[in-house]
């Protein structure tokens, strides 16, 4: 099948990029592994989960939030807002479709990408000229090696498993992650009646949704420092002095970090005052396991029933893409650095690899859908229409 653009991954970065080369009436296709769009955050996240940012900061090109919406959207309103952009669009991914390779051919200056379906089995063959990586930065979930993780006898789960602190109520859960989920999970644990404790080894900013609102509004019209000195003044005014409860203010700024290096900030939603009042326990670095008991780089030792790894996750770009090294590295991460990271050689593009949230996306996006756009024109290129 010879398509214009084939788009691998129906989360938010494959639809917007769809949705856009809709509108420049690009053919395209959007192939996805699992049985939805956004799986991520239907299947992979946990419920109580809202969206971190403001709702100007999280949507989609060219459908704005409407001005009812509430500022911070729930998991279930961000979920209806995909369905809703998806119809608008006519997006139409095909689901349940693992794509097994794709590879330049430059004998006809085609992509050549296989797709199985994962119920017949059938593999698909599509010809395209171009080629967006859209499978974004947490495909899946990374766990560390940590020396006898295998011996321990409670459950083991990592972050995009779990949905609710419920089913450990009276148990002591380790949280190895000190990020937003982290602490967040931490802190639904701990709701539910469990003994939570949480790992938590780096230095991170601790603010909340409405600071770093603020902060996000302000650099519109400020520099990057002068925002980030504010944050910080009004995040210790919030907080006070966390050093002594283990947790560590970094040199830089959040806004200058989140810029640099695509960290976020953590966004307190109560962690921090069961922190303070010892609800839950803060660890250093866990070191090993033996059994139900984990050792710490503090010395201490203490049981548990059940881990919740809050570690991250990895891009599995390259165990399908043959060629684009240009483009991605080894862990399938972009070469080049924002503004820089979404266009390789050859027609191929990576959507939502920013580390910017969904504003990220929906730059990325725009960008790629008038770049084929551009080079469809100087090419006379004549895609059909969808």
């Amino acid at each position: 099948m010879e398509i214009a653009v084939v788009i691998v991954g129906a989360g938010p970065s494959g639809i917007a990029t769809s949705a856009c080369l809709n509108l420049h009436s690009i053919s395209n296709i959007v192939l996805e592994r699992e049985d939805c769009s956004a799986s991520l955050w239907r299947k992979r996240a946990y419920n109580r989960l809202n969206l971190h940012l403001a709702k100007e900061f999280c949507q989609l090109p060219h459908m704005p939030h409407p001005p009812n919406a509430p500022t911070f959207l729930s998991k279930k309103d961000f979920i209806n807002y995909i369905d809703d952009y998806v119809t608008h669009f006519n997006v139409n991914p095909i689901y349940r479709q693992s794509v097994e390779s794709a590879r330049y051919d430059a004998t006809i200056g085609r992509w050549r990408v296989e797709a199985k379906d994962t119920c017949s089995g059938e593999v698909i063959e599509y010809i395209a000229r171009f080629l967006v990586v859209a499978t974004g930065e947490n495909s899946e979930g990374s766990i560390p090696e940590i020396p006898g993780l295998d011996t321990f006898s409670g459950d083991v789960i990592h972050s995009s498993q779990f949905k609710s602190g419920k089913s450990y109520s009276g148990k002591a859960v380790l949280v190895v992650g000190s990020g937003n989920s982290g602490m967040e999970i931490a802190y639904d644990l701990s709701n539910y009646g469990a003994v939570a404790s949480i790992v938590i080894r780096n230095p991170s900013h601790i603010v909340t949704k409405e600071i770093v609102h603020l902060g996000m509004v302000l650099l519109k019209f400020l520099p990057l420092s002068l925002v980030d000195s504010l944050t910080l003044i009004q995040s210790r005014w919030k907080f006070g002095d966390l050093s002594k409860y283990g947790l560590r203010r970094p040199k830089e700024g959040p806004f200058f970090i989140k810029a640099t290096k695509g960290h976020s900030p953590v966004l307190d939603v109560g962690t921090i005052g069961k922190i303070k009042t010892g609800e839950i326990k803060v660890l250093p670095a866990l070191k090993g396991l033996k059994g139900n008991e984990a050792t710490f780089a503090n010395g201490e030792a203490h049981c548990f029933d059940a881990i919740v790894f809050a570690t991250g996750y990895i891009s599995t770009a390259k165990r399908w893409l043959q060629d684009g090294d240009d483009l991605l590295n080894k862990d399938g991460m972009p070469r080049s650095r924002f503004p820089n990271h979404w266009k390789g050689k050859m027609g191929l593009y990576c959507a939502g690899f920013s580390s910017r949230g969904l504003d990220g996306v929906a730059t990325d996006a725009r960008m790629i859908a008038e770049d084929i756009k551009k080079i469809c024109m100087e090419e006379e290129l004549e895609p059909p229409l969808k």
